[in-house]
């Protein structure tokens, strides 16, 4: 199989895979269950959402070996696309005429981006020093992002896990791409890149787990623009990958992403309330608080 095509595939079962985390988090955030790790780490449908997170996580690394980050991370849009009927599902409701123009938005976008993103396999890895820089700079804005202490916290949270992930797939896809090429996965670079892998994609599972306590549509939203934006900086900055076509390829580029953004807003325009409706059936909405780790 094309390697991109194989790519693609394996982004789609991740999205899907993604999408059911969400919906499984956003519930349990909103019945009160997250108010600190300690109650996270007791509830057994808490591990369940984890071990979902875990095998999305598995097929992303896979379309990682495969595909470059500026083709791989834009279409991780899709879990929000999957994460709209599941949600509508779980509450008890249709979707909405708005939910479905966005989803047509979103996808139409991602075609249009995935023209001139698609690429050869990637080949090039960061070293540990870049890898090490990324990650410092990346917590030092999400430490920026996640101190203030205002009312409604969950997109200030919701970006910083977009980018906790975007750092997560860069950080992957080295040691993908290193083992790939028959290289040592027991080497001091590999080893030390996994590990900032752990930290960043459980950082983002709870940063993205708090933002979820104001609804699931909104936050899943920017988690999913922050993500591929991060993601094509640290791609094109560090791994050299570019666009494709030309000048094309750049109004392609362009046009795609217009898209898209527009088609996640209009889910996030309805996807909030609709989710808050169907919950409020079962509880009452949860203030934003917490989550220690």
């Amino acid at each position: 199989m094309n390697a991109t095509l194989l790519a693609v595939a394996l982004c789609l079962a991740s999205a899907v895979t993604y999408a059911a985390a969400a919906v499984a988090q956003e519930r349990l955030a909103r019945r009160a269950v997250a108010r600190s790790a300690r109650d996270l780490l007791g509830n057994g449908a808490w591990w369940w959402s984890a071990g979902l997170n875990a095998a999305a996580a598995l097929l992303h690394a896979a379309a990682l070996r495969y595909g470059p980050l500026t083709l791989v991370q834009p279409l991780g849009a899709l879990t929000l696309v999957a994460a709209v009927p599941l949600g509508a599902r779980g509450a008890g409701r249709r979707v909405a005429a708005t939910e479905w123009r966005g989803t047509l938005a979103t996808v139409a976008g991602l075609g249009l981006l995935l023209l001139p993103a698609s690429g050869p396999a990637p080949d090039d890895t960061l070293s540990v020093a870049e890898a090490l820089t990324v990650s410092g700079a990346t917590l030092a804005v999400i430490a920026l992002l996640t101190a203030r202490k205002d009312p409604g916290p969950g997109l200030r949270h919701a970006t910083a896990s977009g980018l906790a992930s975007a750092v997560a797939s860069a950080l992957t896809q080295t040691v993908a791409v290193a083992g790939g090429r028959g290289g040592s996965l027991l080497s001091a670079r590999v080893i030390t890149v996994a590990l900032l892998v752990v930290v960043f994609a459980v950082g983002g599972m709870l940063l993205s787990q708090r933002a979820y306590r104001g609804g699931l549509g909104a936050p899943l939203a920017v988690v999913n623009l922050a993500n591929p934006l991060a993601a094509a900086v640290i791609g094109m900055a560090l791994l050299g990958e570019r666009l494709h076509g030309g000048a094309l390829g750049i109004v392609l580029a362009v046009a795609g992403a217009l898209a898209a953004t527009r088609g996640v807003l209009l889910l996030t325009r309805t996807a909030p309330a609709s989710v808050q409706t169907g919950e409020s059936r079962e509880s009452h909405p949860v203030p934003a608080g917490h989550v220690t780790a």
